[in-house]
């Protein structure tokens, strides 16, 4: 769908500089998605592997960040191994409801009420991220945080539209409940793609 150079914003690596490679297509459907205009893969063009890492290295960056839509709707095997042979180092943004593919360094695990993920997600998740949009997401969060590894990094963010709500809860759950840590869309905060 696109790519573009800038800072991750949400996450284990906020901050971190990072061209971000966004995938059309997706069949989740959360209604609070901010790239609802990714969902229609088919109103995307097609990119060669060659041409997405020659796109990647004009900028001195080194991270790539596949996200979507849902980067795992597609085998990633030959994407990342070409990545990763450029000398980036990989990471993925998924809600895991399709079979794990690809070669990564970091794998970012946000799962979605919408769609149940699929079970080989949770023992290659580096980094749960759940969304927090109503109070039934922390039990839906502890849901998820139960399947994943003991070493897996537990992030809680704010739904964007309900930010000024819900994190004084999140706030509060966290101080409750220290094996979290909070993530906040930081690029929304300082008006950056």
């Amino acid at each position: 769908m696109e790519a573009f150079y800038t800072l991750q914003g949400e996450g284990q690596h906020s901050g971190r500089a990072a061209y971000f490679i966004r995938l059309g297509g997706c069949e989740v459907g959360c209604h609070w998605c901010d790239v609802k205009e990714s969902w229609n893969a088919d109103l995307h063009p097609s990119y060669s592997v060659d041409s997405i890492v020659k796109g990647a290295l004009q900028y001195p960056g080194r991270l790539a960040v596949i996200t979507g839509g849902e980067p795992l709707m597609y085998n990633l095997d030959e994407l990342t191994a070409a990545l990763k042979h450029a000398g980036f180092k990989t990471n993925i943004e998924t809600s895991g409801v399709y079979p794990f593919t690809g070669f990564w360094d970091w794998v970012c695990f946000s799962p979605k009420k919408f769609k149940n993920p699929h079970p080989d997600i949770y023992k290659n998740a580096n980094e749960l991220k759940s969304i927090i949009y109503n109070k039934s997401d922390f039990d839906f969060a502890e849901s998820h945080a139960s399947l994943v590894s003991p070493d897996c990094t537990l992030l809680m963010q704010p739904e964007w539209s309900k930010h000024t709500q819900m994190l004084p809860l999140i706030i509060d759950y966290i101080k409750d409940n220290p094996k979290w840590k909070m993530s906040l869309q930081t690029h929304k905060y300082m008006n950056i793609p």
